[in-house]
């Protein structure tokens, strides 16, 4: 049979009010963008006839401003889960417009095959090839891996591709595609170095279940990332010193860790701080998303393969890794983020993990996801995933924002996502909190210490008054938010007066 070929609003009129979809892509990275820009305008049509038109979206992470953006824009989005990026998503998220699910990525193909995220009606996938073979169809998944296998093998209305353009066709092969059993027949995951393969380098279904075929050439909504400044350089040079000092003393094998690596400018202005110090050995990447400075490390022959689930790069650096994919083959694969976050490997193989923190306790619990525990800012993402099965867990921040308004460490965090049990290191520009083989108290004076100087005095005081209730943990509970209570007041922490909460 021939695929065909449809135009995208042709696709998006086959989406109905209530209708679940499932999609490509990880980050913006291998989302589609055409169809879902097209439904976003077909909500508007209809709001504007007096007509309900609301769907569900369930994704790998997040997508782009076409996907995302423009469909909360649209008011278009009654249910959306797993994580997302995007500003004005996260506006209507804050105005409680939409019923948002912020869920650990390794755990979402699972939840949609349990069941708990509701049936998938249509699977909206971006691709670089669609083959047919027989009477099945192989599709060849562009920049990232996500859910796609899953919502391909589950979308019972049928599956739409976008046959993207611009992502070349030699980047078929990079992909592992592999999914994870049900329940209680899992088999062990065979992965056991970042660079192996279990899986296939393509989808496979049923052709008849592919309903139109769009053909497009639009590149993927990436961001740049912002150059290193003083805080992120002092910030990767703390780490390094910090891996550094482990492997001499033992703490860390000889032959290193692989690494992971959060998603953002300060994580990857940190990666390759890491890379540019010589006396870090080469390594290899297990991780969630490869960004713009591992990348050129392959190239420097610093990062010896990379394991991912996207290529979460500046479209310049993607054709460049298109363009030397003879170099790129046997060093990169991208896989589903139930691999690529999975806790069994995780824990296997031996990963340091590296996330960034909005706000650590001086208990070290860590808040990833909220500002001042209410707004949401993205979710948790894979940081949980990589954080509780790490051979060594990192939290990097910079000590203060908001210029100096906020300190990333304060009393209580007004949100956890992340408790102190799992929470090895605490890294900002004024030092190494290592919080291993401590008690609370113990962890408090470590994470005082890398503080910004303007808080530590207030911190220290805040324990001086905890101290009075004793305990395992001092905590003095009227206080503990004084730190938030007084930013959203004042809008400075500084301006905090113990006082006020000691009553």
């Amino acid at each position: 049979m021939s695929f065909n070929r449809i135009s995208a609003a042709e696709a998006a009129s086959l989406i109905t009010n209530g209708d679940t979809i499932g999609l490509s892509g990880f980050t913006p990275a291998g989302a589609p963008k055409c169809v879902p820009a097209e439904i976003a305008r077909k909500a508007e049509h209809e709001h504007e006839a007096g007509r309900e038109f609301k769907i569900n979206i369930l994704t790998g992470a997040s997508t782009g401003q076409s996907c995302d953006g423009a469909l909360a824009n649209a008011q278009a989005i009654r249910f959306r889960a797993p994580y997302t990026t995007n500003s004005d998503f996260r506006k209507h998220v804050n105005c409680n417009e939409i019923s948002y699910s912020d869920l650990n990525l390794s755990n979402t193909a699972t939840q949609i095959r349990q069941g708990y995220l509701g049936k998938i009606d249509w699977a909206i996938i971006e691709a670089c090839e669609v083959e047919q073979v027989g009477d099945k169809a192989r599709i060849y998944l562009t920049a990232a891996g996500g859910i796609s296998p899953t919502v391909c093998r589950l979308a019972q209305k049928g599956i739409i591709i976008e046959l993207n353009a611009f992502h070349s066709k030699s980047c078929m092969g990079i992909h592992d595609v592999y999914e994870i059993e049900d329940h209680p027949f899992r088999t062990p995951i065979m992965i056991t170095k970042a660079g192996d393969r279990i899986g296939k380098p393509y989808i496979e279904v049923d052709s008849q279940r592919i309903m139109g075929i769009i053909e497009c050439n639009v590149p993927d909504e990436a961001r740049a990332f912002k150059d290193p400044d003083p805080i992120t350089s002092q910030i990767g040079q703390n780490v390094a010193d910090f891996l550094l000092a482990n492997l001499r003393c033992g703490k860390i094998p000889p032959t290193f860790l692989n690494l992971q690596s959060g998603v953002g400018s300060g994580a990857n202005a940190v990666l390759g701080a890491l890379g540019q110090c010589p006396e870090v050995p080469n390594f290899n990447i297990y991780t969630e998303v490869l960004q713009d400075a591992p990348v050129q490390l392959m190239r420097d022959g610093r990062v010896l393969s990379a394991s991912a689930c996207s290529l979460t790069v500046t479209n310049e650096c993607l054709q460049g890794i298109y363009r030397d994919m003879d170099f790129f083959k046997d060093k990169l694969v991208l896989r589903p983020s139930e691999i690529s976050n999975c806790p069994e490997v995780i824990a296997r193989i031996g990963v340091c993990s590296l996330n960034t923190a909005i706000e650590v306790d001086i208990y070290g619990h860590v808040n990833s996801t909220k500002i001042c525990g209410t707004k949401m800012m993205n979710g948790i993402g894979g940081s949980a995933d990589f954080t509780n099965n790490a051979y060594l867990s990192i939290f990097t921040c910079g000590s203060t924002t908001k210029g100096g308004a906020i300190s990333s460490i304060v009393p209580f965090c007004s949100h956890i996502d992340h408790t102190s049990h799992f929470v090895d290191a605490v890294i900002t520009e004024y030092g190494v909190a290592d919080l291993r083989g401590k008690c609370a108290m113990e962890k408090a004076a470590e994470l005082i210490k890398v503080a910004h100087p303007d808080y530590r005095p207030l911190l220290l005081d805040y324990l001086k008054h905890a101290d009075k209730f004793k305990g395992h943990t001092h905590h003095c509970l009227s206080a503990a938010f004084a730190m938030h209570d007084t930013f959203t007041r004042k809008g400075d922490m500084r301006l905090t007066d113990w006082g006020e909460y000691l009553k």
